[in-house]
């Protein structure tokens, strides 16, 4: 018997990490569909319900507008039918196909991006060890140069999954960071070239340049690689993540969303905002603390998890 034989599926885990939100979302949801019939009291308290659950005012609207338009052309009378509805027109929201899914090219650069604290450093390990998984050669990048801490957690986590780490000394300029890795990845054949960048959103010029600078050293000695940028947000900061993903989105082109802590938070709400206010897919959802629990974001499943029984 293995050490995991016993974990829940990939499926119950997700249902487990998203329990505080269920709890709340769903449940004030449920209570507004207790109705006898579908009227404007019953649509205005499910608004109400969607609001509280930290699903944007505009999104909100927007899911309600989209109910309407489907009690008319299906003629709905029954408040169970409503559930099902809202499932569908919230999948229809989040879903944005093909890019929800991490490249699979090689060589492949993913820049990590996202304020301190929001679990940056441990989601590279996360994807960094979802890659191995998958039999690529990995790479991690300490461009983070401006905290001695972010050094050393990414040289920790580096040696326990048996992974290089490219580091200069703290204060360094990342971008020769980035130089001196692109060169190591060249000539050890890396497959995914990980990097860890500094979270300074408060001092968004010098935030800005640095990125620019970055890309200007992976254009030139990494032109041939494919590239990502990831904006990790911990989705426990509700409102303020919606503000984060803002700001980052007007410093540098993002890929993609690594929204973190689901299982820690009844705000998983802002999954749908997000998706429904910026181009920026969500791509992974931390729904626990172990390797394994960093999934790739598919949006049917996320779905069908948050309204499973």
């Amino acid at each position: 018997m293995g050490l995991n034989d016993n974990r829940p599926s990939f499926f119950g885990r997700l249902q487990e990490g998203l329990a505080k939100t269920k709890k709340g979302m769903i449940g004030r949801i449920g209570d507004a569909l207790t109705a006898t019939e579908v009227d404007e009291t019953m649509l205005n308290e499910l608004e109400e319900a969607l609001i509280v659950s930290d699903i944007g005012l505009d999104t909100a609207e927007k899911i309600i507008v989209a109910l309407r338009a489907d009690i008319r052309s299906m003629g709905i009378k029954e408040p169970s039918i409503i559930r099902i509805q809202i499932k569908h027109i919230m999948s229809k929201i989040i879903d944005k196909g093909e890019a929800h899914k991490l490249s699979k090219e090689s060589p492949l650069i993913i820049l990590m991006i996202g304020v301190n604290g929001a679990g940056k450093t441990t989601s590279i390990a996360k994807i960094a060890n979802r890659c191995q998984k998958e039999g690529k050669k990995v790479l991690l990048v300490a461009a983070d140069t401006f905290r001695a801490a972010a050094i050393e957690q990414l040289e920790v986590w580096g040696s326990r999954l048996g992974i290089g780490v490219i580091k200069h000394k703290e204060g360094s300029d990342p971008s020769a960071v980035i130089y001196d890795a692109i060169q190591a990845a060249k000539a050890r054949k890396t497959d995914v070239l990980i990097v860890d960048t500094a979270g300074r959103l408060q001092n968004k010029k010098n935030l800005m340049a640095e990125l620019e600078k970055m890309y200007k050293v992976i254009e030139r000695e990494f032109s041939e690689a494919h590239k990502e940028t990831l904006l990790v947000i911990d989705a426990g900061t509700g409102k303020n993540a919606i503000s984060q993903a803002k700001e980052f989105g007007e410093i540098t082109d993002v890929t993609g969303i690594v929204l973190t802590k689901l299982d820690g938070t009844a705000k998983g709400g802002i999954v749908m905002t997000i998706s429904d206010e910026f181009a920026m897919p969500v791509k992974f959802i931390g729904v626990g603390e172990g390797l394994d629990d960093l999934q790739e974001f598919d949006p049917k499943t996320f779905i069908e998890a948050l309204f499973s029984e």
